[in-house]
Parts: C-alpha cells; structure tokens; sequence
C-alpha cells in the first residue's frame, strides 16, 4: 500500500509539472489570452510594420488593452494594415496615436497606443489616424555607416593636411 500511494503522488505531480510546462509555453508564445471580454476592432496603418505579428500585444502606459488580430498590406497605398482587438473597458480618444515599440532592445514588438485628449471616443472599425511606423535596427545602422562613409571621404582627420590632387 505505501508504495502504491508513492507512485500515485509521483504521478500527480509530473501531471502538475506539464500542466505548468503548457502554461509557460502559451505564455511565452502570446497565445494566452488576456481575458475572455468583450472587445472592440481598431484599425491602424503603418508605412512599415517590422517584425510585429498577429496576437502581439497591445499596451497603453504599460498595461495590456488588446492584441494585433490581423496584419495585410494594402494593395493601392503599400501600406501595412494592423487590426487590434481592444477590450470594451478601454476606451481612446480619437486623436490618439499607435506607435509599433520594442520591448527591450531586441525584444518582440509590439503596439503602444497614446491617448489623445479628444472629448469623442474611437468606435468600433474606426481608424488611428496618427501612427508611427516601427524603428527597425538594420536601417539605423544602415545610415550610421552611410553617414560615416560620406563624412570620412569628406572631412581630414585633425592635424593632417589635405592630400594633394594629381598633377598640381
């Protein structure tokens, strides 16, 4: 009996540890969902998205409001079209902003949403008007070293003379 009753407590507890193991894999992929409340469709329209992906978050001062639902590119303008789905307790003036941000340096993106001081409220469908695209890494340093190049062939280090052109 003693071993039997062993057995079962190991049992329940490597059930508890890939009950836990689940958890922490729905949390790390962004699959959990935040609440099962009811939420509204906001639309938003960047020149350019980075890496954010459907179910990234969708923060205000921090707090999560939302997630991404759908991301397209719109075939007229080229632009990328975010669909957010925002929780029915969150509601923004329409003059507010979305911004894509990073967590971290080279954490996963996300939308960051700023409210306006509008005294009328997004609805449902409607559109962030005033966006922010995604800073993305490769370009900055695309232009640091465009930039260094330009101003190195340009500009004499401190101390040495200009070299002289050929034939003078």
């Amino acid at each position: 009996m003693g071993k039997k009753k062993i057995e079962i407590l190991v049992g329940f507890f490597v059930l508890l540890g890939m009950v836990g193991l689940v958890f922490l894999a729905l949390q790390a992929a962004n699959l959990g969902t935040v609440t099962g409340s009811d939420t509204y469709t906001l639309q938003a329209r960047f020149e350019n998205i980075g890496g954010l992906k459907p179910r990234a978050p969708v923060r205000s001062a921090g707090v999560t409001v939302g997630r991404v639902k759908s991301i397209a590119l719109d075939s007229q303008t080229f632009q990328g079209v975010v669909m957010m789905d925002i929780e029915r307790a969150y509601q923004f003036p329409k003059d507010s902003a979305a911004k894509i941000l990073t967590s971290g340096l080279l954490g996963d993106q996300y939308v960051g949403l700023e409210p306006g001081g509008d005294d009328a409220n997004l609805a449902a469908g409607d559109t962030v008007a005033q966006t922010q695209s995604a800073v993305v890494l490769e370009n900055l340093i695309g232009q640091f070293l465009t930039g260094r190049a330009d101003s190195a062939g340009t500009a004499a280090a401190p101390g040495v003379a200009p070299a002289a052109e050929p034939g003078k």
